[in-house]
């Protein structure tokens, strides 16, 4: 199943890349979104995998992939993000979704539940919770903000696998398309992210209380998804979580760090059943 793609201009004008698997309607629609910097295209594995009989959404936010850039910083920030997903969402007409958030996008699940109950029906939230582990943010900080200009994609492959955490890419092909997703050819012959590295000016701010968004959830069906040696959802916030949120499903995945990339089998599964239990 292929997607289709549609460029979707935000209010301000900005173009938002979108990718659509629509293999029908039966079945309520799954809302994909991205890590901080990731993009649509991770979830182009996972996304025929769960699709029977439902569309799936995924999103480029503005500054990262396919969709536009923006002078403006603010541009890029989490509450300008969840406004471009209502308004994507609105524009083809998704509501009554089943989000599935890795990392930042699983924040954005949460602040949609608040800000668009009935957007958001059930979320799978992949290594994300309301606390933040500072070792991890400060990697993420560092990484979202650099360009290292590396001279092949054979060289974007050395750089990832050496400074990534770790994760279930088992196969050199399957690290070459990470590389593939993560860093582009410019102009220059030279390979760069594929989003603007400013972001990472954003990631010094104070994090804001985040508990009241994971409490829009407590009444909705929850499959929290874990690396077991990840360094941002430890275990004293995943506890807490399931305080809040005691149905709440958890799959951990060992030996995986930041994030998973959801096509693990024990994943998939966990994914697959809790999308079949979802009234």
């Amino acid at each position: 199943m292929d997607p289709v793609t549609h460029t979707i201009p935000a209010r301000d004008g900005l173009p938002i890349h979108v990718l659509e698997w629509n293999a029908g309607h039966r079945l309520p629609p799954i809302l994909c979104l991205p890590g901080l910097v990731r993009t649509s295209a991770d979830f182009e594995a996972v996304a025929p995998a769960i699709g029977s009989e439902r569309r799936i959404i995924a999103i480029d936010y503005p500054g990262r992939g396919e969709s536009g850039r923006s002078r403006d910083i603010e541009r890029y920030a989490p509450e300008a993000c969840a406004r471009d997903v209502m308004d994507v969402c609105a524009a083809l007409h998704i509501h009554g979704a089943i989000a599935i958030g890795t990392s930042f996008g699983g924040l954005l699940s949460m602040g949609l539940a608040v800000a668009r109950p009935g957007l958001i029906r059930a979320a799978v939230l992949n290594d994300i919770g309301p606390d933040i582990g500072s070792g991890g943010a400060d990697f993420v900080r560092g990484f979202v903000g650099k360009d290292p200009a590396l001279e092949s994609l054979d060289a974007c492959v050395s750089y990832l696998q050496t400074n990534l955490p770790p994760l279930s890419l088992d196969t050199e092909g399957a690290w070459r398309r990470m590389a593939e997703l993560t860093y582009a050819q410019g102009a220059d012959g030279r390979f760069h992210p594929v989003w603007d590295t400013r972001i990472a000016m954003l990631l010094s701010r104070p994090a804001p209380d985040l508990w009241p968004l994971f409490g829009a959830l407590a009444q909705r069906p929850v499959l929290l998804i874990r690396g077991a040696v990840s360094d941002i959802l430890l275990p004293d916030t995943v506890a807490r979580m399931q305080t809040v949120h005691p149905s709440m499903r958890v799959v951990t995945l060992p030996g995986i760090g930041h994030a998973p990339i959801l096509t693990e089998p024990p994943a998939l599964g966990a994914i697959r059943t809790f999308l079949e239990d979802c009234p």
